[in-house]
């Protein structure tokens, strides 16, 4: 395991490459533990809960067709103000990562090719730049890294379109010359304006490209690719353009098919170069990393995991861990969105609601006055104070990747009349805080998904975890399985032996439940009441519970699922 530097002093400097290590100036070696911005200066239709017609331009477009270009503008200002702050770098900072991905979207900095004023010259936009500086400064500030990424180059780098919001009307960047030369333009710009900060730890330049080039109607993703020929030719050129006025910050590049097709792309051209490759929903055993792997020890360079996420807690420990081993850094996609396997959760609305309805289904379209006050208040959600912090994703990327112990998810007191919610079960790993038999999404690995938490709220473990449509904020444990347990680690006021009241609720004869304390078992095999109703709940007692004082460890064991699990109460 090699060691990894401490962040509490910047005497660091310039991140450079060393064999296969990332350096700094000293010579230590460096672990990039970092999270992608995405949604910010580039929305994907998925984080906005958008699935039709998802390009950012065409989600755009379509608000503007409800509510007018100005009401629109408004918006788009009030998220790129609200979206990234210094407070989200300040906590990230605080909760142990190191360094940041920064997707851009050229069209922050420069105009379209098609836009342009005098055809073959470069209008420079302030707005893209600003923002990059004001992140910059925020990143200077934590002792942080910030790695730019080209995420949406000028004609869009693939067929995936929302990843780069191509405008498949458009020539594409491959189609275009025009749109590679203002690419390496932006390249240039971005080289001169930071070739003297040592906080930017990386140009990765070209992000996810997915183009078939030799056989685009069968392999339009380029993940058969053999050639690649003009993804190296643009790769190379923008290398030579960045070096011509920047000769320190290390530059990263990343295979065709999403990142991982390097076929006809080495040897690489550069003495302070990068891989990156990305992974998504596969397994985390050595196996899966073997490719990226063998690049690095043939081609002598580091390897970087550029983006990774959107699945369980599970998922993240176990790639978390193995990519340490291997050296590796990462950086997770993405930071926050719509939706909850991520650090923060931003909150939607009920008029915003009806116009991802609208958008997603057709039908009546919304009141333009409800499309403004939806999109408004989402802007406003998308701060971090405004969103859910999920600490058990944090909690799970920081510590549990080197630690089995389990840590209380709330401050459990117990005494008389206590009740904690089924839902609030320990932190740590599956088979140490609690056991789940359906944890993580491999669907990449076995073509088939999984789901992880069925319900998809409220936490991020295997644990299936629904919402009570009959109380605000409560939430419950569901699809219970043979097997499976959860555990609270309590603190009891007055030893003495305790009622167990359970709320549970059934519509099937044979749940059966055991309690352990510290290990030994109290309550064995007891049967959940049928009540007819899985969504109606029921408490029912389990007495003469023997608890000391102080703390101890209860868990709640299924030996017969198909229940639902609200609440434990302690009576005295």
């Amino acid at each position: 395991m090699f060691g990894i530097i401490s962040f509490n002093s910047f005497a660091q400097g310039f991140l450079k490459t060393e064999g296969k290590k990332i350096v700094n100036e000293k010579g230590e070696n460096v672990l990039l533990r970092g999270f992608g911005l995405g949604g910010w200066m580039l929305q994907e239709g998925y984080m906005l809960k958008i699935n039709k017609e998802a390009q950012q331009y065409r989600i755009r477009e379509r608000i503007e067709e409800l509510m007018g270009a100005r009401q629109t503008q408004e918006f788009y200002d009030a998220w790129l103000n609200n979206h990234t702050r210094k407070i989200d770098i300040d906590s990230l900072k605080a909760w142990g990562f190191n360094s940041i991905r920064l997707p851009m979207h050229y069209n922050l900095y420069t105009l379209p090719v098609d836009k342009e004023p005098v055809a073959g010259k470069n209008t420079w936009l302030e707005k893209g730049f600003a923002l990059t500086d004001s992140l910059l400064s925020w990143c200077k500030a934590n002792n942080m890294y910030l790695i730019l990424d080209l995420h949406a180059a000028p004609g869009g780098q693939g067929n995936d379109l929302n990843i780069a919001d191509r405008d498949p009307s458009k020539p594409s960047l491959w189609d275009s010359e025009a749109n590679q030369q203002k690419t390496i333009a932006l390249w240039i710009k971005l080289a001169e304006r930071y070739k003297n900060e040592p906080n930017i730890g990386a140009y990765d330049i070209l992000n996810e490209p997915n183009w078939g080039f030799q056989n685009l109607q069968e392999d339009k993703n380029g993940t058969k690719e053999k050639l690649n020929a003009p993804l190296k030719k643009l790769m190379v050129d923008i290398t030579a353009a960045i070096r011509r006025v920047d000769q320190k910050h290390i530059i990263i590049i990343e295979g065709n098919g999403w990142g991982n097709n390097y076929n006809g792309i080495f040897p690489v051209w550069d003495k302070n170069m990068v891989l990156s490759y990305h992974k998504y929903w596969n397994y985390n055993d050595q196996s899966s990393i073997a490719h990226i792997i063998k690049a690095r020890e043939e081609q002598n360079v580091p390897v970087w995991l550029g983006e990774t996420g959107e699945n369980s807690n599970v998922w993240f420990t176990d790639a978390i861990s193995l990519l340490e081993k291997n050296n590796i850094g990462w950086s997770w996609w993405p930071l926050k969105k719509i939706g909850f396997n991520n650090p923060m959760e931003i909150k939607s609305n009920l008029n915003y609601n009806s116009v991802v309805k609208y958008m997603n289904e057709g039908g009546n379209k919304p009141k333009e006055s409800n499309v403004y006050s939806g999109l408004m208040e989402l802007a406003t959600y998308v701060k971090l104070e405004n969103t859910i912090i999920h600490r058990d994703v944090i909690d799970v990327m920081i510590r549990q990747p080197f630690s089995n112990e389990t840590k209380p998810f709330k401050s459990n007191i117990v005494k008389n009349n206590t009740i904690i919610n089924a839902v609030d079960y320990d932190l740590g790993k599956n088979g140490y805080a609690y056991f789940d038999v359906d944890t993580a999404d491999y669907h990449v690995s076995t073509g088939k998904r999984s789901a992880g938490n069925r319900g998809r709220i409220y936490r991020n473990d295997g644990v299936d975890i629904l919402k009570d449509s009959l109380q605000y904020e409560k939430y419950y444990v569901s699809s219970t399985e043979k097997g499976e347990w959860l555990q609270y680690t309590v603190s009891v006021e007055k030893k003495g032996n305790y009622t167990l009241k359970l709320n549970t609720a059934s519509n099937q004869s044979d749940g059966k439940i055991s309690v352990s304390v510290d290990g030994q078992i109290v309550a064995k095999n007891i049967s959940v009441p049928n009540n007819g109703n899985a969504k109606v709940f029921v408490p029912f007692e389990i007495k003469n519970v023997p608890l000391k004082a102080g703390k101890q460890v209860i868990r709640i064991i299924t030996d017969a699922g198909g229940y639902n699990f609200n609440y434990i109460q302690f009576l005295k």
